[in-house]
């Protein structure tokens, strides 16, 4: 890609803060007019990135690019970036023409461009006529956006997002994941976005990165990362994962037979996975099948019988956990479309899904994949 489509790229870059090392040689870059996020479990050095991609830390080693020029040594307010923070910082005793005004003063932009600029703003954030209500008439929603707003009206190459869905109650950051995604699209500002929380990476990105430690440890599309993760983290952090645990049995070329418990289950070895060893599986609830004991197999598909231990409807889908042999357990995801029979409590079932879709990876990052549980 042309250095001209690439609004930011960092190389190398590094920060420590005395003998620790937030940030670990990232390199990525950000095609113009994408939506690109970071992210990872708290701690990890997503938000150090963005503050030396603002300005606001200076990075031990590396260099930061936006617009193709090196940033390093350019002050805060010189950089073409703007920083929405998760607490949004509006004025609350200023209306929402003075909020999203503010840069333009400060920068003594004449009086009638003022308020040309922000009322275009006002109607491309989808607020128009909301000059002038105050702050706390706003929704939770409409704050979000006013705060976009005063930052895009200084026309910055890039927008830096932290977290800013995060104080939001559920109902309404699950709308303003859609409202965001469609705003960027239509605005056409180049977004990085950092979160912990993997469904609003997922359901806003056009590329992901995924870090840990310090370090990206893969990039790619939502899709990307979702059917071919490259590390077990990663399938553990990004979507709903079964995960069992087991030793390998056999190999052949890139299929391995791991033994769990009383199991024998068949999938595909990923880098790493070396000889007899330990080996964690991963399969996707979604990737699953369902059906009673006397259901036909689909060809190549390994299944295992099991009895329903809990069943939820929840509208569009409906969730399975199925025991199999010595208590080992089985999350099954069934879309409402697929008219898959019901099952109750007890009922007797066989659950089946392709070594395709069956990820086995070494026992090596139990560690890390621990440091992703509960990170929502």
């Amino acid at each position: 890609m042309a250095t001209s489509e690439i609004d930011v790229q960092v190389e190398n870059l590094t920060k420590k803060f005395g003998d620790f090392t937030a940030v670990d040689k990232v390199s990525f870059s950000v095609p113009r007019g994408s939506f690109f996020s970071l992210l990872g479990p708290s701690g990890c050095g997503k938000t150090t990135i963005l503050r030396m991609i603002s300005g606001f830390e200076t990075p031990t080693y590396g260099d930061v690019y936006i617009g193709g020029e090196r940033v390093n040594e350019i002050p805060p307010n010189r950089r073409r970036t703007n920083l929405v923070f998760q607490n949004l910082a509006l004025f609350p005793l200023k209306s929402v023409f003075e909020n999203v005004a503010f840069g333009l003063r400060r920068r003594n932009v004449p009086r009638g461009e003022i308020r040309e600029r922000v009322q275009k703003m006002l109607e491309r954030v989808g607020l128009p006529g909301f000059e002038n209500k105050a702050i706390h008439q706003l929704s939770g929603g409409q704050k979000q956006r006013v705060a976009i707003a005063r930052c895009l009206v200084l026309e910055p190459t890039v927008l830096l997002l932290d977290e800013p869905l995060g104080a939001l109650d559920l109902k309404l950051r699950e709308h303003m994941k859609l409202e965001l995604k469609k705003l960027q699209h239509r605005v056409g500002t180049t977004f990085i976005y950092i979160t912990h929380d993997q469904g609003e990476a997922m359901t806003m990105s056009d590329q992901i990165a995924v870090m840990l430690r310090g370090r990206i440890v893969q990039i790619g599309a939502p899709e990307g990362l979702y059917n071919s993760p490259a590390t077990s983290f990663v399938a553990a952090f990004v979507g709903d994962s079964n995960r069992l645990q087991g030793r390998v049995l056999s190999r052949h070329n890139k299929r391995v037979n791991v033994g769990v418990g009383p199991l024998e289950v068949e999938g595909v070895s990923q880098p790493g996975l070396e000889g007899e060893s330990d080996a964690l599986i991963f399969v996707r609830p979604q990737n699953v099948l369902i059906g009673s004991e006397a259901d036909p197999i689909p060809e190549g598909y390994q299944a295992f019988p099991g009895l329903v231990r809990e069943g939820i409807f929840e509208g569009a889908v409906s969730n399975y956990i199925v025991e199999l042999a010595e208590g080992y357990q089985i999350k099954v995801v069934v879309p409402q479309a697929s008219h898959v029979k019901a099952f109750s409590v007890e009922d007797r079932v066989q659950v089946a899904w392709s070594p395709d879709d069956t990820f086995c990876f070494s026992t090596e990052e139990l560690g890390d994949i621990t440091m992703s549980v509960g990170q929502e």
